[in-house]
């Protein structure tokens, strides 16, 4: 085992086929590809292990036919990736990482990155700019990256990111889907954000009841049983009709003679029970991989 790998300035040519063949390298500092390094060809650092650092920071990489950095199963503290340039794809599958710097500007080369963990970002960025990482990922949808980016907000507090990582998840698999699949995603999506925005089931239940409420009221209904029951109220029929378990007592209690409000009452009755199945599939789906 060497102490360090220092290749600033290095320029490596072999566009064929491997520029640096460190396969296995282990070394107790640093491997330093970075400020000058140029490599016409891939980098090889597969199962390669540096104590401190591997860093590529201000390095050109060419290789656009492939892997410019092959660096499947690489273990180290800090990895820098803020290169200068980089055409081709990066491989950091099943890495193990302290540090990933990430850079602040334009992704570099997609990156292959499931089963890659690592403990924090460098910088802090926002996190639809961390999720662009994701989205580049050359083998299309696979959760563990999605994964292992929210559990690194989730570790320093940042739950909000951690629910949008999470959310573009859901919404990254719905892609891959069956026709089916996508059209019920769509509808998690739409009324509690996959469970992850349980909010917007209350925004739908809101506007529904002031529709319901507003209609109602302007339209005359009669009563199933003249003289009995309870007088009439808009809000608490359109209520009645938007919570499928239980009863208030107006549902059954009136019928609308035009026909047009009649079928504003059904629509308003399945739109209760699409919401209600929503937000419990939605919730078992969250407490499920909680």
């Amino acid at each position: 085992m060497g102490e360090a790998l220092r290749l600033e300035g290095a320029h490596l040519h072999h566009p064929a086929g491997d520029a640096l063949c460190a396969e296995s390298i282990q070394v107790g500092s640093r491997i330093d590809c970075g400020e000058g390094f140029r490599a016409e060809g891939a980098v090889v650092l597969t199962s390669a292990t540096a104590g401190r650092a591997v860093s590529f920071r201000g390095a050109t990489l060419l290789h656009p036919t492939g892997h410019a950095v092959d660096a499947r199963h690489l273990q180290t503290g800090e990895l820098d990736l803020r290169t200068a340039r980089a055409e081709g794809t990066v491989d950091l599958r099943h890495g193990r990482l302290d540090v990933w710097h990430l850079p602040t500007g334009t992704p570099p080369a997609p990156v292959h990155l499931d089963g890659l963990t690592y403990r924090a970002l460098e910088p802090q960025l926002p996190v639809d700019r961390c999720l662009a990482f994701v989205a580049r990922d050359p083998d299309g949808y696979r959760p563990q990256p999605y994964q292992q980016l929210a559990a690194t907000y989730q570790a320093i507090g940042h739950d909000d990111d951690a629910r949008a990582v999470l959310l573009a998840r859901q919404r990254h698999r719905r892609a891959t889907q069956r026709p089916l699949g996508r059209v019920w995603g769509h509808l998690l999506d739409a009324t509690v954000g996959y469970g992850y925005r349980p909010w917007l089931a209350g925004l739908w239940l809101t506007a529904l009841t002031l529709l319901g409420t507003a209609v109602f009221r302007a339209a005359h209904p009669k009563p199933v049983k003249p003289g009995e029951g309870a007088p009439f109220s808009p809000l608490v029929y359109t209520l009645d009709l938007l919570i499928p378990i239980g009863g208030l007592g107006q549902r059954n209690a009136w019928y609308w003679p035009s026909d047009y409000v009649q079928w504003l009452a059904y629509a308003l009755v399945a739109a209760g029970w699409l919401l209600t199945t929503a937000v419990v599939a939605g919730v078992t789906r969250v407490l499920n991989r909680s």
